[in-house]
């Protein structure tokens, strides 16, 4: 857990549900907070040595878990950010709310695959996960 934000089965525990408009049920965590859609995010530094050897990696060990991650049940999209100048690589994977519960309890496999793969490569470092609630606006 990053910034303090406790799981997100317990974040449910304090919030109500509202009619979506675009389909299934929000839920409000302040006045006008609300969200439908919750994501996680694998992310980490890659280095530039090597001909960017270790980003090269990082995709290949992504590659390797895409279809189990797609076919989480829920996801809505799984996204890669890559950034040149800050070296980020990133994947979030964003879930219907109501189904982010179920994920959260299998540990999010196979998270743990990717993150141990991803640890174990030359140039890889700050390993972190994050979950949030994501919205478009």
């Amino acid at each position: 857990r990053m910034c303090g934000i406790p799981p997100f089965s317990s974040i449910g525990k304090a919030t109500r549900r509202l009619p979506n408009l675009r389909g299934g049920a929000m839920t409000e965590i302040a006045k006008g907070v609300s969200f439908d859609t919750v994501a996680r995010e694998w992310r980490m530094k890659w280095s530039p040595d090597a001909d960017k050897a270790s980003l090269v990696k990082a995709q290949e060990a992504l590659d390797e878990v895409l279809t189990e991650v797609k076919a989480i049940p829920g996801v809505k999209s799984v996204q890669r950010v890559v950034c040149g100048g800050c070296l980020d690589f990133k994947v979030v994977t964003s879930l219907e709310a109501d189904k982010f519960g179920d994920w959260e309890g299998s540990e999010f496999s196979p998270e743990k695959k990717f993150l141990e793969k991803v640890k174990g490569i030359d140039g890889i470092s700050f390993v972190e996960t994050q979950t949030y609630t994501l919205m478009p606006m």
